[in-house]
């Protein structure tokens, strides 16, 4: 290679490598350490909740007055069904003082959806 082409051969280069980097970590090819920590909490806290809202519409389906409950459940404002939800006690689980709201409206939105 000629000495005089060394040089814009060098700038192209760096500035590919740049380019490159940008576009691996823009399209999500790689990840740093702290969004991957953040991607697994996210995964987490999903699956907890998956898991207890389970629980809390089975212990619903075991209230005896769960049909008129239901009724009750859907015609509450959105934005309250948590509320109701925490106050029958369906979303507390053993050996928690209370439940968490994201549950609470989790396992709203899974009762409604039940086919009666």
């Amino acid at each position: 290679m000629k000495k005089e082409m060394i040089k814009p051969f060098a700038w192209g280069l760096a500035a590919g490598a740049v380019v490159l980097l940008i576009v691996i970590f823009w399209s999500g090819f790689a990840v740093t350490k702290s969004s991957a920590k953040e991607q697994a909490e996210d995964m987490a806290e999903k699956a907890v909740v998956d898991k207890l809202a389970t629980i809390c519409v089975a212990q619903f389906q075991q209230d005896p007055e769960k049909e008129q409950k239901r009724k009750v459940l859907k015609e509450t404002a959105s934005y309250d069904r948590d509320d109701f939800v925490k106050k029958q006690g369906w979303a507390t689980m053993p050996g928690i003082e209370k439940p968490d709201s994201s549950v609470c409206d989790e396992c709203a939105e899974r009762i409604l959806a039940l086919k009666s």
